[in-house]
């Protein structure tokens, strides 16, 4: 990010767009802070998603490291200065704030703020964030008087208008990510009921047809072995029919999302599902990553969902890491948890109840490799890496 001011509509243009590059919501909200500041050209700002308990369900900042942010301590409540923007609607402008009436402190850890800058991002009548900026940066000279300056505010009203306009485009930008998430999670959960009825038309008849024939060869065994040998003939048949079906309901079935949104946005979205559900951290990030075949990019999602339903269910992991990155012309995936792990000695027989033999043969059946790093108490590492198309 650079560290001079810009203006006019090429900058306002250049914060617009960015914003529109992003689908999910914790992305946009990182990119309006960032354009914000950089707009605007302060030294902090921060952006907070108000929930229902007079607490903050979402709160981006820039400006502030990650171990500085850490030191802070947990996010902030909906007082002060932050209740007015979010319940009065109204902007805020202070030559400093620690004198305003409203100011109610902040933690130990928490940098000196003294002019600000805040807005309501609204949706209609609805209140949907409070965008925040604090300690205009002094120019051409570069340098900012302390903040126990006296004077008035370093945000002007020209600042105000341009922050009432990101503001705008901010709600809109957030409504559309929002809308993008319930879709994909809606996605989710009709994939997972259109499985279910597959496998219920598809293969329960079969297995009630085996249970008969099984039941019919147990009572012809002592007196027609003849007829009980056809009878379990017909039984290894069917059994072999209901395995297809199985098949073809759970392997060949290519989810829509990764279809419409390719192997990256379809991971996102599942993982950002899956942290939010579970208890442990789930994080995904990407590197390089250029689109292979449709068959390679159905393997990486089924081997990642299988390592992540591991992870999540079986190893105990606070924290759980997917990466998916570009190695030569092909692609490498990788699930790491901090997990209570087992003994790669007995792959054998934590092989099936883990599912690393379905995960091999998905990583043979696209020409690909999995490798698998685990030891007891230090967690597991599973890596499939697949060639390009």
């Amino acid at each position: 990010m650079s560290h001079g001011p810009r203006s006019g509509l090429a900058a306002v243009s250049s914060a617009l767009l960015a914003m529109s590059r992003h689908l999910e919501v914790r992305d946009v909200l990182k990119t309006i802070v960032a354009s914000a500041r950089e707009l605007l050209d302060a030294e902090y700002a921060a952006l907070g998603v108000p929930d229902d308990h007079g607490g903050f369900a979402q709160f981006v900042v820039a400006g502030i490291s990650d171990a500085q942010w850490k030191a802070i301590g947990p996010l902030p409540r909906q007082h002060g200065i932050l209740a007015a923007m979010l319940h009065e609607a109204a902007p805020v402008r202070l030559a400093d704030v620690r004198k305003d009436p409203r100011f109610e402190g902040w933690p130990t850890a928490h940098p000196e703020l003294s002019d600000f800058l805040g807005l309501p991002i609204r949706d209609g009548d609805e209140v949907i964030g409070a965008l925040f900026l604090a300690n205009k940066r002094r120019h051409p000279k570069g340098h900012r008087p302390a903040p126990g300056r006296t004077g008035g505010c370093g945000f002007t009203e020209e600042d105000e208008e341009l922050l009432a306009i990101l503001a705008q485009h901010a709600a809109i930008a957030l409504t559309n990510a929002r809308l993008y998430e319930r879709s994909r999670e809606l996605t989710i959960a009709e994939e997972r009921s259109r499985l279910a009825h597959e496998l219920h038309d598809a293969v329960s008849q079969k297995l009630f047809s085996l249970r008969l024939t099984a039941q019919a060869a147990a009572r012809l065994v002592d007196r027609d072995p003849a007829r009980a040998k056809c009878e379990l003939q017909q039984v290894a048949a069917l059994a072999a029919e209901a395995a297809d079906e199985l098949r073809a309901a759970v392997v060949e079935l290519r989810p829509a999302a990764l279809d419409e949104d390719g192997l990256l946005a379809t991971l996102r979205t599942q993982i950002q599902v899956l942290d939010r559900a579970h208890t442990a951290r789930v994080t995904f990030a990407s590197t390089g990553f250029r689109a292979l075949p449709a068959a390679q990019e159905e393997a990486l999602l089924r081997v990642a969902q299988e390592a992540l339903h591991n992870a999540l269910r079986h190893s105990g992991a606070a924290h759980v890491d997917v990466t998916v990155n570009r190695r030569g012309y092909g692609a490498v995936l990788r699930v790491t948890d901090d997990g209570g792990g087992f003994d790669p000695r007995s792959v054998h027989r934590a092989g099936r109840h883990l599912g690393l033999v379905s995960m091999r043969d998905r990583a043979s059946g696209v020409g690909g490799t999995l490798t698998v790093e685990s030891a007891p108490g230090k967690g597991t590492t599973i890596e499939m890496e697949v060639p390009g198309g």
